[in-house]
């Protein structure tokens, strides 16, 4: 199993990037939103994979961090959701996203990619929702990015000259919204809600503070949680 891929950028495409490893060019089915965020060709870049097996059939998907490709996993375990369609919600809503339309029922943002349509979409979060709570809990700790380290790929002298890719603001900012979900649902779970009463709670604070710390996470969410009247 190809779990990871570290080399340099030969080409880029809207869905897929071919990655020189070595002198061996590996070419990954990425989502456009992974696409987009990627250096340009003769960079470094670093991406967690996995490989679809198929009789006739060997393709690669990748991924800037272990959360969607945990996503990617989930997704692909749905009946009528192959790893390309999956690609496409992730591309479409992006781990945080997804998490925040499963947690909270909202299939028709499910249904906004391209693929879905809405009895998939219904099927992903019904069969998800019980599943969501999990990976929004270890989201701190699966949002580690592949890096753009490749210290060991050969480079042709001729070719440009790779150069680490720097750490993007938003991979930062994605890391500390995933910790402060997870650690707000852990407090809440700790507290006795349950864990998918909890999640669409947390989901609901989050989509209207984006940036919140996990204090402000964990106060929103008890006000939602709180018994009306």
């Amino acid at each position: 199993m190809i779990g990871r891929l570290a080399g340099v950028i030969l080409h880029r495409g809207r869905d897929q990037v071919m990655i020189d490893v070595r002198g061996v060019g590996y070419i990954v089915h990425v989502s456009e939103r992974t696409a987009a965020s990627l250096p340009p060709a003769g960079q470094a870049v670093a991406l967690y994979t996995d490989l679809l097996v198929r009789e006739d059939l060997l393709q690669l998907f990748g991924f800037p961090t272990m959360l969607e490709k945990e996503w990617h996993r989930l997704l692909t375990s749905v009946q009528g959701v192959g790893a390309k369609v999956a690609l496409a919600v992730l591309g479409t809503l992006g781990a945080d996203g997804l998490s925040r339309a499963i947690a909270l029922g909202d299939w028709s943002a499910v249904r906004k990619a391209q693929g879905v349509g809405p009895k998939l979409a219904q099927r992903i979060v019904l069969e998800l929702k019980d599943k969501a709570p999990a990976i929004m809990a270890l989201g701190g700790d699966l949002t580690v990015d592949a890096g753009g380290q490749a210290d060991d790929v050969i480079i042709d002298m001729d070719a440009p000259v790779p150069t680490k890719a720097t750490t993007k603001p938003r991979a930062a900012q994605d890391n500390g919204n995933a910790r402060a979900v997870a650690e707000a649902l852990s407090a809440l779970t700790n507290l006795g809600y349950a864990s998918s009463e909890a999640a669409a709670a947390v989901a609901e604070a989050q989509a209207t503070e984006p940036e919140a710390a996990t204090p402000v996470l964990i106060r929103a969410a008890l006000r939602l949680l709180a018994p009306k009247g």
